[in-house]
């Protein structure tokens, strides 16, 4: 994170970067969403080339070195893909998630046992380690939420009548998503089926929103692969997007009652 600052701050693309120090720019898109970690030579290379002091160069040559410590996610998500984890890292950055979702019931608002059919569901061919490194994670990732970060999700009403793992495994998370819904942090629309068409039903996406300096992030999963889109053109494409779902979805307390109407037709 700190590295996308300094090299936007100095108004460099990646493209100069990688001429001025001959890093190679996927090299250098690898090393700033957090999938490789930089040798100290090409940090100081790239701290160089931002008119770095010395003195704050050596800050960050010491946090580098720390990030080959053991942390939370060592453990938990050594088996997933690098792509997964690197966005749990941006997460754990952000100040602000807007997160919309055509099919799942958003990672951070999950109970364990929808986690533990939706992940198996959505890809059958996951090794069984895989699946529970990525419940571990997704459990987690909620224990470990920052209490301050703003959360506003849109989700399709088809979320909440696909039944992921039973009636029973629905009920428990329907309930859960009513008691999240009230915390202040949290905002939950729902896009009742009588919308018809809307912008989202091209697929879920979620904007990760940093502190002031940092851009924004787009994050999309896909089968074939993860994408993160941070041009001023994605973010003002996907900003307009969500804006218009906010605007079509039900509003956060009528989205509450529907979710309570199935809720007691379940049972």
């Amino acid at each position: 994170m700190e590295l996308r600052q300094l090299r936007e701050r100095t108004g460099l693309s990646r493209e100069q970067v990688a001429d001025a120090t001959d890093i190679n720019r996927a090299t250098l898109y690898r090393i700033e969403t957090a999938q490789a970690k930089p040798q100290v030579r090409t940090l100081r290379a790239l701290l160089d080339v931002y008119g770095v002091p010395t003195a704050r160069q050596d800050e960050l040559v010491a946090i580098l070195r720390l990030a080959k410590e053991e942390s939370w996610l060592h453990g938990t998500t050594e088996s997933l893909p690098g792509q997964y984890a690197t966005y749990i890292g941006f997460e754990s950055e952000a100040k602000g998630l807007l997160n919309y979702e055509s099919s799942f019931v958003p990672g951070l608002l999950q109970t364990e046992a929808y986690a533990r059919a939706a992940i198996p569901g959505g890809d059958p061919e996951l090794p069984s380690q895989e699946v529970e490194s990525r419940v571990v994670a997704r459990m987690t990732r909620q224990a470990r939420r920052d209490p301050s970060l703003n959360l506003w999700t849109i989700i399709d009403e088809a979320v909440l009548h696909r039944q992921v793992g039973g009636p029973k495994v629905m009920r428990q998370q329907l309930q859960q998503l009513i008691d999240v819904s009230d915390q202040p942090q949290v905002t939950l629309q729902v896009i009742p089926y009588e919308v018809g068409v809307h912008p989202g039903m091209h697929g879920s996406f979620v904007i990760l929103q940093f502190a002031e300096g940092v851009h924004d992030v787009v994050y999309i999963e896909t089968s074939a692969a993860d994408l993160f889109l941070e041009s001023e053109k994605d973010l003002r494409r996907y900003n307009l997007i969500f804006e218009q779902l906010q605007t079509v979805a039900a509003s956060p307390t009528e989205s509450r009652h529907l979710i309570a109407r199935l809720l007691v037709d379940t049972e």
